[in-house]
């Protein structure tokens, strides 16, 4: 079938809108009609060259839409299902999957980065030309194509523009605090970077009862916003941010901090506002070849840890229903993560409104 996506050609050039063929699905695989899909930093770093993939490339990796359609074998979803979708699709069976870490999946991990299905090749075509999937989904595109792993069925009266958001700001966020991190009750947090994912990282700081959750960015309405999600202080970032943490902390830094940017500088910045003994979370995407200077001395001589959070180390199947309870609930804020909404030829004024810091998520609604 013939559908409109959003194509990246080249590194430092724009998306274009273009017709595609899309496959139908193979075996394990199911067609999802996209209903919504966010605008995400890591989109992005595809279209700046700080993370290298194959192109031409179809982005978008937080989706949510309807199963249209089910290859041969696929038992997890069935036409007519509501899918929120994941982009760290599990196997269930591999040495991570069975040790609890399905995120890391040695299964799909290799293909996924590559920008194909499973058996090496793509459902996307240009010209006759494979075009790449970005993390496997390529849902800033009308339909998809994606493994059955990557479905997480959800119930159909939640707003599916809410539910794509799950599939990465909101899992991300609240996961790194909760999984990652394990934030407990009392805990005081520093979350450095207040866009969608840290200000789940807020959220998930609240839900585990943190005492004290400070946040900092160099935007005041981003600071604002975090005020919103849960912050009990917020400080603009400057020269002073590490007393000021401290001041607020007992004079020692706080147990744990959050780097939901993925910049060097403010990693090393992250080491300095916790207290001997707290833990360092890496939340942010960090740009392919960046190195990060922290010093080992005191990491040894203060017991700092410092942990990476992939996908803040959910487990899709399981968290992104629970996620969606917790909204239902009361206890999530999702629609006030959602600061503007595009059609899709608009995807390059979404990109430039949240590289000014403007939106929280820019969301693309589909017809």
């Amino acid at each position: 079938m013939n559908i409109q996506a959003a194509v990246l050609h080249a590194p430092n050039t724009t998306f274009s809108i273009e017709t595609l063929t899309l496959d139908e699905p193979r075996a394990g695989e199911a067609q999802v009609k996209i209903a919504a899909c966010g605008v995400c930093h890591s989109d992005y770093h595809l279209a700046s060259g700080t993370t290298r993939h194959p192109m031409p490339v179809v982005c978008g990796h937080e989706g949510a839409g309807v199963v249209e359609a089910v290859g041969a074998g696929v038992t997890r979803v069935q036409p007519g299902d509501h899918v929120a979708l994941s982009w760290t699709p599990d196997c269930g069976q591999c040495f991570y999957c069975l040790r609890g870490q399905p995120n890391l999946c040695e299964t799909y991990t290799e293909p996924i980065w590559a920008g194909t299905m499973l058996d090496g090749t793509t459902r996307l075509r240009l010209n006759s030309q494979p075009v790449y999937a970005y993390c496997g989904l390529a849902t800033f595109a009308e339909y998809v194509v994606v493994p059955e792993q990557s479905c997480v069925k959800i119930r159909p009266d939640f707003p599916l523009e809410v539910a794509a958001l799950v599939g990465c700001a909101v899992a991300t966020g609240v996961g790194a605090a909760l999984y990652t991190g394990g934030v407990r009750p009392g805990d005081s947090v520093v979350v450095i970077g207040c866009g969608g994912v840290g200000l789940n990282v807020i959220q998930g700081a609240a839900l585990g009862g943190a005492a004290v959750i400070i946040a900092v960015d160099t935007n005041e309405a981003k600071l604002k916003l975090a005020r919103e999600f849960g912050a009990t202080h917020t400080l603009l970032s400057d020269a002073s941010v590490v007393d000021r943490v401290r001041a607020l902390t007992g004079g020692r830094g706080a147990e744990f901090a959050f780097e939901a940017v993925g910049l060097p500088a403010l990693q090393e910045l992250a080491l300095d506002l916790i207290r001997p003994g707290g833990m360092v979370v890496l939340a942010g995407l960090s740009a392919m070849g960046t190195g990060t200077n922290l010093p080992g001395a005191v990491i040894t001589r203060q017991e700092k840890t410092i942990k990476g959070s992939y996908y803040g180390s959910v487990h899709p199947q399981r968290d992104f229903p629970l996620l969606l309870d917790l909204y239902s609930a009361g206890r999530l804020k999702l629609d006030q993560l959602i600061s503007r909404t595009y059609r899709l030829d608009e995807i390059n004024d979404a990109f430039d409104t949240m590289l000014r810091g403007e939106t929280a998520r820019g969301v693309i609604i589909f017809e």
